[in-house]
């Protein structure tokens, strides 16, 4: 923990969904991620599990220590109705998917349009036709949600299983969104490790939620206490 953490008072906070299909990994790279540890005998999420990474923000002015919430959605079918609970007053996207599962890569563009819509929903807006809740939820439309903006990373798991990879699996929606890419092995601890190259992008992605919430207006922090 930064030694800010434990001189300082409240801290600032941000909310990040994980998103993705059942089975791509989102629990191990949620794990990696917050405790720098593989997770060898993970389970299916059900609901939701939040984990908490102390990140130490210093692009903009001195530093700051601020909450990451890494928010681990259950990617059960079974579950969709109940997810959407999960989904209010967040502040950035990560969208998992199996780099060995090309559907797992497509299904992206749905799970954006799912949170799109509830986030839609939950601020008075008529994305239901005929002012009821879709049962199947549409893909993601970048004209139909153009006044929504906040920072996305797609993250492809299971790297170590592959020979190689197509840059990114161009062709699904999220493209369109301006979404970062990376991929990684999350049976390897030394991913996010100091300096690699997952963890610069990691970073860059969490400095832009940051920003996108508290550097909105001019370049001083923004302190809000929820």
């Amino acid at each position: 923990v930064p030694e800010s953490v434990k001189m300082s008072g409240p801290l600032d906070k941000v909310k990040i969904l994980v998103l993705g299909d059942s089975g791509v990994g989102k629990s191990c790279l949620v794990h990696l991620v917050c405790k720098g540890d593989v997770l060898r005998h993970g389970g299916w999420t059900v609901g939701c599990t939040v984990e908490v990474l102390p990140f130490e923000y210093k692009k903009k002015g001195p530093s700051r220590s601020v909450f990451v919430e890494l928010w681990d959605v259950g990617g059960s079918a079974a579950h969709q109705s109940a997810r959407s609970i999960f989904y209010h007053s967040f502040h950035g996207l990560i969208l998992v998917h199996d780099l060995t599962n090309r559907k797992s890569h497509s299904n992206l563009s749905r799970w954006l349009g799912e949170v799109l819509s509830e986030s839609k929903e939950t601020t008075g807006s008529s994305f239901s036709q005929r002012g009821t809740k879709q049962s199947v939820v549409a893909d993601y439309d970048p004209e139909q949600f153009a006044g929504e903006s906040f920072p996305i990373l797609v993250v492809g798991t299971k790297q170590d299983l592959i020979s190689s990879v197509r840059e990114g699996r161009r062709g699904s929606g999220v493209d369109e969104a301006g979404a970062d890419a990376v991929n990684v092995n999350c049976m390897d601890r030394s991913q996010f490790s100091s300096g690699s190259p997952q963890e610069i992008i990691l970073n860059s992605f969490f400095e832009k939620v940051i920003e996108k919430r508290y550097y909105a207006r001019g370049e001083t922090l923004q302190v809000c206490l929820v």
